[in-house]
């Protein structure tokens, strides 16, 4: 295959995936809103105010879907989103290690531990999705994570 055909099959598996992940992103935002309990749930004991960082998380996680839409604030919205799955990761942390969030949601511990790790490819894709001309390595790692990250999202 010709590099710029190559090319130009990357740049649409990447629009894809940003119109995707950023339908995703909106979604689950907009379910902070409509379930706040879901998520007030599982953020852990130690953070204060849990019913407005739910919602103060699910507004970033709508910013940062809706700005990945939009090709001159992408890059923005990427790295709003990967500070989002930064802040996030204690509730996953959380979930893992205490029951009570587990029933909340209704998963088990080891659910809860496989659910850890797909933070990374999140991150991954967001920083990709910031980068105008990401180098080959980027663009393949991104590929190959975000299909099994997708498909777990979808069936969790």
């Amino acid at each position: 295959m010709p590099k710029m055909e190559r090319t130009r099959l990357i740049e649409y598996y990447k629009l894809t995936t940003v119109y995707i992940l950023s339908a995703l992103y909106i979604l689950i935002g907009y379910k902070h809103f409509q379930d706040p309990n879901y998520f007030i749930g599982i953020i852990p004991d130690f953070i204060p105010l849990k019913e407005l960082v739910c919602y103060l998380t699910g507004l970033m996680e709508i910013v940062g879907g809706v700005m990945l839409l939009i090709p001159k604030y992408r890059k923005n919205g990427a790295y709003l989103l990967i500070l989002l799955l930064i802040i996030v990761f204690p509730s996953n942390i959380y979930l893992y290690i205490s029951e009570i969030p587990r029933e909340v949601i209704g998963i088990t511990k080891h659910q809860a531990l496989v659910r850890m790790p797909f933070q990374l490819p999140l991150i991954i894709l967001a920083y990709w999705h910031s980068l105008a001309r990401p180098s080959k390595f980027i663009d393949y790692l991104s590929i190959i994570v975000f299909p099994p990250t997708i498909i777990y999202f979808l069936i969790i």
